[in-house]
């Protein structure tokens, strides 16, 4: 990923308090490059959940600016909002599946952002859309599970048909929230080389939060390190120092993160 690559997130001074008086973010900054894999660690709770969901407006940030591939998404609603979300995935901790649905039916819903609700309820894909959801699944190494039900999966296999919709969706950009937090090592190791194959292969940046600071350390460009709301660290993984890692980590909060 070279460093001349164009801008395509960027967060200016955001912030998110809840009604309870918790600040979750405050006054957040990071740009992220065309390309590039980022990891953003700290404890529960330190805010990382609630930066990438402010991303996407799954949460609604409460003061600050969100600009995402050359525009000003702060505030879009609606339309405007269903389109943004068109290119930005993302993967979840807790897979985010139907279960009851094959691992085919669930890649396919990475395209119902391009659906009308109409075409979307009834499950009306394109031959071109089921095409390429085979070689998601293919890409990922579950081509031989596609009309096996989800809940018959193990984690890790989730996990991967988790990504397969993420591609899809032919993101810009791919959140990935604590994406290997219930996985083993091995399974944990499969989904960290996808996503940043992601990145090396399909020029898709990568956002990805972890609790695992070796990993963090192995596969990114770059590394954020949060504590409290706050960036305190914002640099190359071998620059995370030992010091560094016992400030990120040093305020464990008593609350879970929002």
């Amino acid at each position: 990923m070279a460093d001349a690559s164009p801008i395509l997130l960027e967060l200016n001074q955001l912030t998110k308090s809840y009604g309870s008086g918790k600040v979750a973010l405050d006054g957040f900054d990071i740009a992220v490059r065309k390309g590039e894999f980022v990891s953003v660690i700290g404890s529960s709770g330190a805010g990382k959940s609630t930066m990438l969901r402010c991303i996407n407006h799954l949460i609604e940030p409460t003061s600050g600016t969100i600009v995402f591939d050359g525009k000003d998404t702060t505030k879009v609603r609606g339309r405007e909002l269903r389109r943004m979300r068109r290119r930005i995935s993302m993967v979840f901790q807790n897979y985010n599946l139907v279960y009851r649905a094959t691992a085919i039916e669930n890649v396919l819903q990475g395209r119902l952002g391009y659906k009308s609700a109409i075409a979307g309820a009834l499950g009306l894909y394109t031959e071109d859309e089921k095409r390429r959801a085979f070689e998601m699944l293919d890409h990922v190494g579950l081509a031989d599970f596609a009309y096996t039900r989800t809940d018959q999966l193990s984690g890790g296999q989730k996990q991967r048909v988790g990504i397969a919709r993420a591609l899809v969706q032919d993101p810009l950009l791919i959140l990935a929230d604590e994406p290997i937090a219930s996985l083993d090592p091995k399974s944990s190791r499969t989904v960290l080389e996808l996503l940043r194959g992601a990145a090396d292969k399909f020029g898709i940046t990568c956002l990805v939060s972890l609790h695992q600071v070796e990993f963090a350390q192995e596969f990114s460009d770059r590394i954020v390190g949060l504590a409290d709301g706050r960036a305190v660290f914002d640099g190359a993984p071998d620059a995370l120092t030992s010091s560094i890692v016992s400030e990120i980590y040093g305020g464990d909060s008593e609350e879970g993160e929002q």
